[in-house]
């Protein structure tokens, strides 16, 4: 009896490594299974990323003046989508940043820059009160509160009448040319925010350069 005693535990620790070895295959093929997973799934986001920023652009992009300054008109368009509006219903703000820059061309000499201007458009949602503020940097009032989203938007995405630089400033028959672009600004979140890191992912934009030239 003692002797197929031992002759089993023989036999049994002989496939002890077959054992151990299928437990690494398995482990292994989990882990490749994982990563093709997480692969995928940043691919996928990186796509719709790439898609939505080509998606954002300016429009109505006007130069004029009134008596004392030059001014700017603009829209951004292809800005907001289903998952932005989501975002900042769960609290999340957002910032969009517009940058201006208005160069004196030469025609022998480097183009001078005579102007460099960012300004803001800020929207927080306020879920106690049901309604939208919308802060613009280049307005000289108090912050636009608006209950539907849709005028929230309209105000998110345009710059009306920003001041480029005073006309005493530009000589008469120069040639100039204004350089203009929006972009979504990073957001670093609180820690109960995390849960919509998802959908920054998918809202992220940047445009192209537009530019205008004109003669005063």
């Amino acid at each position: 009896m003692n002797n197929f005693r031992q002759e089993k535990l023989q036999y049994e620790n002989a496939f002890e490594p077959i054992i151990a070895f299928d437990d690494i295959i398995r482990s292994t093929m989990t882990y490749l299974r994982y990563i093709t997973f997480l692969t995928i799934f940043i691919l996928c986001i990186g796509w719709q990323t790439l898609a939505l920023a080509d998606d954002a652009k300016l429009a109505n992009i006007i130069v004029t003046n009134n008596r004392d300054n030059l001014l700017l008109y603009l829209t951004v368009e292809g800005a907001f989508n289903k998952k932005m509006k989501e975002a900042i219903l769960s609290g999340v703000p957002a910032t969009f940043s517009f940058f201006v820059n208005l160069y004196r061309l030469r025609s022998f000499w480097p183009d001078k820059k005579i102007a460099d201007i960012t300004v803001t458009n800020r929207i927080k949602y306020n879920a106690m009160k049901k309604e939208y503020i919308v802060t613009r940097s280049w307005e000289d009032k108090k912050p636009n509160i608006v209950k539907k989203f849709a005028d929230a938007k309209m105000l998110m995405a345009e710059v009306d009448s920003l001041k480029i630089i005073p006309l005493r400033k530009l000589v008469k028959g120069h040639q100039y040319q204004i350089q203009t672009k929006a972009e979504l600004d990073k957001l670093t979140l609180p820690l109960y925010l995390h849960h919509v890191l998802f959908f920054l992912s998918l809202w992220d934009f940047e445009t192209d350069w537009y530019t205008i030239d004109f003669i005063y």
